[in-house]
């Protein structure tokens, strides 16, 4: 088994440890994710895909899967296995009649969005430009226009997939609808996606993001205030809120007609006003292609990071006295962005994707420089977010670290845990699949 039998079945590169762009090709997200494949195959269509699953089958090898690069734990990163990467597969084409895009398996959010922009089209594509389409998508895919549009997940018409035997499916409501009812939400189990075929939707291209901040010992009348005008918010606004060591921004994402989000906004400052004068109004106009890159500084790929995630049905009194006791070192920053609209008019049963009940999902990340920090900075995120363990419903697979089994059952019910495992039991029944939130099969 060497390089060169690999190569001679692969019409784009393989690389190996100590080749020209391998230590860049094996690099993810995550700077604590520092794992050595033997074996990175940079696959330019879904041929290569084919190859390079055969070929870590038959050779025992362990595959992962690259796109974005975002997971937590780092499952595309195999150590001493075989990384299949998808990024050469970045294509995406836009058919304005029909409002459909094509999408690459490797393509990134950015992609997406420019590419549906131009056409005044846009679908639910995360709020980081640099993130996989594939992974947001698989897991279920929350962002601005989710609340308008449903999830990443819910605009999927098909998929093509390599399964772990080799074979190209095409998945959709027609065609192998049980592995297209899999596809939406259960990550990465199933096979390697080459190509979304997805729904887009008339979007002239207008954002505008609110923050209103007070500092945190003062920020628990303004956040109930907050939190109860959510409810009724419209549906081109995401009520959105962050936690940055003793700040705190209320807010809200618009993406619409620009008067009516301004409007909307100035109710939101009027209302946080009568209860407390915030220390800060930051209103910004801006693109939603603008909108889709401002985290990316931020969300950069040079720092350490960790985080723990929940799922709220409710914002109670005391969840948010939870949330304001920043009393701590070292304490992660928090987001909480709101779901309802269109996420919670599917119905459950519908994907695999679950909790669409949801009203808000919590994040507490860590980020960090220094390896030396690693415990310290993981343990203060656990405390943290451990102290609101018992006001959730759930949690998003796509924030899952590893937490095996249990974190399965935060994500998908017993039920739903039965029907991915009988698809699981069809397309992989060997777990070729299995660097991901693993659902096994049933033989396992």
């Amino acid at each position: 088994m060497t390089q060169a039998d690999l190569q001679a079945t692969i019409n784009g590169r393989v690389l190996v440890p100590g080749a020209a762009g391998y230590d860049e090709a094996r690099t993810v997200w995550n700077a604590m994710v520092d794992r050595r494949p033997r074996y990175i195959v940079q696959c330019v269509d879904a041929v290569d895909v084919v190859a390079a699953v055969r070929f870590a089958e038959e050779h025992d090898l362990g595959l992962g899967i690259r796109c974005g690069g975002h997971g937590i734990v780092g499952h595309a990163v195999p150590d001493d296995g075989l990384m299949i990467d998808l990024r050469p597969m970045g294509g995406v084409t836009v058919d304005p009649t029909t409002r459909r895009a094509r999408v690459q398996g490797g393509a990134l959010l950015g992609a997406l969005d420019q590419a549906a922009q131009a056409h005044g089209l846009a679908t639910t594509a995360g709020n980081v430009s640099h993130t996989g389409v594939g992974g947001l998508t698989l897991g279920g895919g929350m962002g601005w226009l989710a609340r308008r549009h449903g999830l990443s997940c819910d605009n999927v018409i098909s998929f093509e997939v390599v399964t772990a035997a080799g074979d190209t499916l095409r998945a959709s409501a027609d065609e192998h609808p049980d592995l297209y009812w899999a596809l939406r939400g259960g990550g990465g189990n199933f096979g390697v996606v080459t190509e979304f075929e997805f729904a887009l939707h008339p979007e002239p291209g207008q954002a505008i993001s609110a923050e209103f901040h007070y500092p945190v010992a003062q920020a628990g009348p303004p956040m109930r205030r907050w939190r109860d005008l959510s409810g009724a918010a419209p549906r081109q606004a995401t009520y959105n809120a962050t936690i940055v060591e003793q700040d705190v921004a209320l807010g809200l994402v618009w993406v619409g007609d620009p008067d009516d989000g301004d409007a909307v906004i100035a109710a939101l400052g009027d209302e946080l006003a009568d209860v407390a004068e915030p220390a800060a109004r930051i209103v910004e106009p801006m693109s939603y292609l603008q909108l889709q890159i401002r985290e990316d500084d931020i969300e950069g790929h040079a720092l350490r990071r960790y985080w723990k995630g929940h799922y709220f049905q409710a914002l109670d009194d005391e969840l948010l006295d939870a949330l304001l006791a920043r009393d701590g070192s070292d304490l992660p920053n928090v987001s909480l962005q709101a779901y309802g609209g269109a996420i919670a008019d599917v119905a459950d049963a519908a994907t695999a994707f679950s909790q669409r009940d949801t009203a808000f999902e919590f994040v507490a990340a860590a980020r960090w420089a220094d390896p030396d920090d690693d415990e310290r900075r993981m343990s203060a995120a656990r405390r943290y977010a451990g102290t609101m363990d018992r006001f959730a419903s759930g949690a998003y697979v796509n924030v899952l670290g590893d937490d095996g089994v249990a974190g399965l059952r935060l994500a998908y019910s017993e039920e739903k845990l039965a029907r991915l495992t009988a698809v699981k039991d069809e397309v992989d029944p060997e777990n070729v699949f299995h660097f991901n939130q693993n659902i096994p099969p049933s033989t396992a």
